[in-house]
């Protein structure tokens, strides 16, 4: 829940507090506000809208992890393709930690509600994870998923700015998404570097070692079978695209 929720319940609760107290915190009667008068009704609830996002992983070898799900209006994006990526999205990109870009998402104040996966999804296997908000949110509505190829150095993958606005209950939306190179760390394939099982090694590094620095597509991994002997990937952890799937449907 956002801090636009949260703002909402607290001035809801903040209202309770004083109305209940007939000596209140400042002594005699509470303070009285124009908008709230003694006796009156607090105001109704704001209808919301409620969807349900199936993210579905296409690989052979390729686990991602826990899904990061952005509700927002124009002026936010997880990244732009030829820009250096975000730190929080670095810590994503190398680790799978969605908890920064989260975060991230939420101080800004295009962004209506965030959700995270409960998960890694498995190669071949699909999460449902369900997110809400106020249905007054919903013009200019966009939704964006991010997640990482945890059998890589630094591979995202996920969907931007798809347009939720128009969706009636029952309506659905699907697309596909390809794999991005966050280009935050070389894609040598060490073992030491791959934080996914095929390699079992560190996750987020603070340090920027590759040359590029920018979001690009992902050419793809080499692994060992094709001559790169220090890779601890192997031919099941190639992929093509896309990698990803993903459905929103609007059910309440």
């Amino acid at each position: 829940m956002t801090k636009k929720f949260i703002k909402y319940s607290a001035g809801l609760a903040l209202v309770s507090l004083l109305a209940a107290c007939s000596d209140g915190l400042f002594g005699g009667n509470p303070p009285q506000t124009s908008d709230v008068q003694p006796g009156s009704a607090l105001p109704s609830p704001q209808p919301v809208a409620t969807f349900q996002v199936t993210v579905s992983n296409l690989t052979n070898g390729q686990p991602m992890s826990p899904a990061a799900i952005i509700a927002h209006q124009t002026g936010f994006r997880v990244f732009e393709i030829g820009a250096p990526a975000s730190v929080a999205l670095e810590v994503l990109a190398e680790g799978g930690n969605n908890a920064d870009l989260l975060a991230l998402a939420e101080d800004n104040i295009n962004v209506i509600t965030t959700a995270s996966g409960a998960g890694p999804i498995p190669p071949g296997q699909s999460e449902v994870i369900s997110f809400e908000f106020e249905e007054r949110f919903l013009r200019n509505a966009t939704f964006s998923v991010s997640t990482m190829l945890v059998n890589t150095n630094d591979a995202i993958t996920g969907v931007n700015t798809i347009n939720i606005e128009t969706l009636e209950i029952g309506d659905s939306i699907t697309r596909r998404g390809v794999a991005y190179d966050a280009g935050t760390e070389a894609d040598d394939e060490m073992a030491i570097y791959i934080p996914g099982p095929a390699g079992g090694g560190e996750g987020f590094n603070a340090e920027r070692d590759d040359q590029v620095n920018a979001v690009t597509m992902h050419t793809g991994v080499v692994t060992q079978h094709d001559g790169l002997v220090t890779s601890a990937l192997n031919g099941q952890h190639k992929f093509d695209n896309p990698v990803i799937q993903v459905r929103i449907e609007r059910i309440e």
